[in-house]
């Protein structure tokens, strides 16, 4: 009767343990699947955290104003609005989309608008040749006074000019021979006609635009930029 009994036990033991192992293979089982299902999840996450990530840059990149080389004059339709000291004050909104091709500004010479990525340098920069109108602009944004002149403008009053141009940080000067008057002193936003360098109007326009109030970017720099 004892040996019976060892010999029915030992079966019985024997599948105990199959089980146990078969159970343990199971949750063996179920554990990679898991590690499977959570690296596959997280790579999902990943990789649509990647895409939000590159849509905001893209979105950001073009809220900043880079438009890919597309020539946009938005917002600057507009007139002058004239004070009684003849500081005209550009009534419309102006742009301020940096662009890489021409721009069709409604005002010569511009006072802003949109305008190329690169300034004109202005750090009391005179040109003898006409510049880019997008790069002066740019340069306006940074709160520099552009001194232009025409051909009409007397020899004395341009020498006279550049050297008061000269000694000035944050303005530039250059030649405009298509403007309607030959003197003609801008800002952002700003312009009026001098009849000549000594107008007391050319001293009150810098002292009052030179880095003023209507300034985009103050501080911003006028060295770095396009020269000629």
């Amino acid at each position: 009767m004892g040996s019976a009994k060892k010999t029915s036990a030992a079966p019985a033991t024997k599948d105990r343990r199959d089980r146990i192992e078969e159970m343990r293979r199971a949750e063996r089982a179920r554990a990679r699947r898991g590690r499977i299902l959570i690296v596959s999840v997280s790579t999902v996450v990943v990789a649509a955290l990647i895409g939000v990530g590159a849509w905001a840059v893209t979105k950001s990149g073009a809220d900043d104003g880079d438009d890919g080389g597309k020539a946009d004059a938005k917002g600057a339709s507009g007139h002058f609005t004239y004070a009684k000291d003849g500081v005209g004050t550009w009534s419309g909104k102006l742009g301020r989309t940096h662009v890489t091709k021409k721009v069709a500004y409604p005002m010569n010479p511009p006072v802003g608008g949109d305008h190329n990525p690169v300034w004109m340098n202005c750090n009391g920069d005179v040109y003898a040749k006409a510049i880019p109108d997008e790069n002066a602009v740019h340069a306006l944004e940074h709160g520099s006074v552009w001194v232009t002149y025409n051909d009409k403008a007397a020899d004395g009053d341009v020498k006279a000019l550049a050297a008061k141009v000269k000694q000035t940080p944050y303005s530039l000067m250059s030649p405009v021979q298509d403007q309607k008057d030959p003197i003609m002193l801008s800002a952002w936003g700003h312009q009026r006609t001098v009849k000549s360098a000594t107008d007391p109007a050319v001293a009150a326009f810098f002292a009052t635009f030179v880095q003023g109030k209507q300034t985009p970017e103050p501080g911003a720099s006028c060295t770095g930029g396009l020269s000629r």
